[in-house]
C-alpha cells in the first residue's frame, strides 16, 4: 500500500533535501514548504528534544488546512501534542494519531525523514 504522503500531487522524491541539519532546533517544530517540479509540498518537522525527529504533511485531516494557518504555535509546551490552529484538533507529536477534538478518529500523514550528509532529507 502506498503511504498517504506519496499520494499528494506535490510529494517530494525520497532523498530530497529539506533543511540543513544544524538549522533544526533541539526541541520544537518547523513549518516548511518544499518547492519542486510538481508544486509546493507543506511539511511540518517536529524535533522531540531527545534527538528524534518526526515529520508530517502540514495538513489537518479534518479540513486539510495547514495546522499553523491561524498562528505559528502548534506544538504544546511539553512537546507531546500538535494542535491545529483552525479548529483545535489535537494530535500526538510522536505518532500523528488524533488525541482530541476534531482530531479524534483520524491522524496526520507521516513523512519519513532522515539525517544524511549534514542535511535532513525525505526518506523512503
Amino acid at each position: 500500500m502506498t503511504p498517504a504522503w506519496k499520494t499528494y500531487r506535490s510529494a517530494p522524491s525520497p532523498g530530497t533535501p529539506v533543511i540543513e541539519a544544524e538549522a533544526l532546533p533541539e526541541q520544537g517544530h518547523l513549518s516548511l514548504t518544499l518547492e519542486g517540479e510538481r508544486g509546493r509540498f507543506p511539511l511540518l518537522v517536529v524535533c522531540l528534544g531527545d534527538g528524534e525527529l518526526r515529520a508530517y504533511v502540514n495538513a489537518c485531516p479534518h479540513q486539510f488546512l495547514p495546522l499553523d494557518q491561524r498562528g505559528r504555535r502548534v506544538l504544546s509546551e511539553d512537546g507531546e501534542r500538535l494542535r491545529c490552529t483552525n479548529h483545535d484538533a489535537a494530535f500526538s507529536a510522536r505518532t500523528g494519531e488524533g488525541t482530541g477534538g476534531y482530531g479524534l478518529g483520524c491522524a496526520l500523514d507521516p513523512v519519513p525523514v532522515r539525517r544524511e550528509d549534514g542535511w535532513l532529507v525525505i526518506g523512503d
